[in-house]
């Protein structure tokens, strides 16, 4: 069975409707269409894909830095314009260069804490 594609992360939150906005602010996803589960929760989407799954969870504890999934990534586009979208909603990022590959990563965490990075081209950088 070879994969053929990533399908999506499921993201657990007690702040549901402040991920919801943040991802839309921040990342451009949109909320869309999800199956009537029993549990609430929003998927969001990236044209007419959901890749991440936020599931409604009350009394989660809002920041989870001793999870196993230790981070995830999207490709995109116009770094500059990105920078300044993180600066304005004060989100603190690093950007960190990949050895002897062409990648810059803009490194970050979503308000419940979860690592995230977006990956630009280096020619991208500032400078």
């Amino acid at each position: 069975m070879p994969l053929t594609a990533f399908d999506h992360v499921n993201v657990r939150t007690a702040n549901l409707d402040a991920m919801i906005r943040w991802y839309g602010e921040v990342l451009d996803l949109h909320p869309g269409p999800r199956p009537p589960f029993t549990v609430g929760g929003a998927w969001l989407y990236l044209g007419d894909r959901p890749y991440v799954h936020l599931v409604d969870i009350p009394g989660q504890r809002e920041a989870v830095r001793d999870n196993t999934l230790e981070h995830f990534a999207f490709r995109a586009t116009g770094m500059a314009g990105f920078l300044a979208r993180l600066d304005e909603w004060h989100v603190p990022y690093s950007l960190d260069e990949v050895p002897e590959f062409p990648i810059v990563q803009v490194n970050f965490r979503d308000p419940d804490g979860n690592h995230i990075h977006v990956d630009f081209d280096k020619a991208e950088l500032p400078t």
